[in-house]
């Protein structure tokens, strides 16, 4: 009950993937306190987990209230490559990457580009603390503001 266990998403899989669950605890601020710090360990680091969590969070209670029959995974490639979140369902299919950043980087957008060169029915999406939505070929970063007013707006829309 305290922790959540995020599968690997592996439908029709074109190249080899890591398997193994995401671990998150239920609740970012329990993440927080529990998360062990030494000198090792970078505050931005800790943060861009917590966010992680928090929008992990935000996307189950979505789906859970609005009852939407929707599941959540991450994917990420045998060469590390990684989107946060997929969201997988009759009519949905979303990719959604986290950035604690401001700014987006060309690296922020490298996960979401293998994803859609593997699923280019998938809708993608950047979520960062900026403050304008940007256009990157198929992929819209969004500001982490803007995706949390409304959810359903990302992942209750057909393909």
């Amino acid at each position: 009950m305290i922790a959540v266990r995020l599968p690997a998403f592996r439908r029709r899989a074109k190249r080899k993937l890591i398997t193994h669950p995401k671990f998150y605890f239920f609740d970012a601020g329990v993440f927080q306190v529990l998360r062990p710090r030494g000198p090792l360990d970078p505050a931005e680091e800790i943060h861009g987990a917590a966010l992680e969590t928090l929008i992990l969070q935000e996307l189950r209670a979505t789906i859970s209230n609005r009852e939407l029959d929707l599941q959540l995974s991450f994917w990420r490639s045998h060469k590390k490559e990684e989107v946060d979140f997929v969201v997988y369902g009759p009519k949905t299919f979303v990719a959604i990457e986290v950035k604690r950043s401001s700014r987006v980087r060309e690296d922020d957008l490298s996960g979401l580009r293998e994803f859609l060169a593997d699923y280019p029915m998938a809708k993608a999406y950047l979520l960062y603390a900026g403050d304008q939505r940007l256009k990157f070929g198929p992929i819209l970063a969004l500001p982490i503001a803007e995706a949390m007013k409304d959810w359903t707006a990302l992942i209750g829309q057909p393909l």
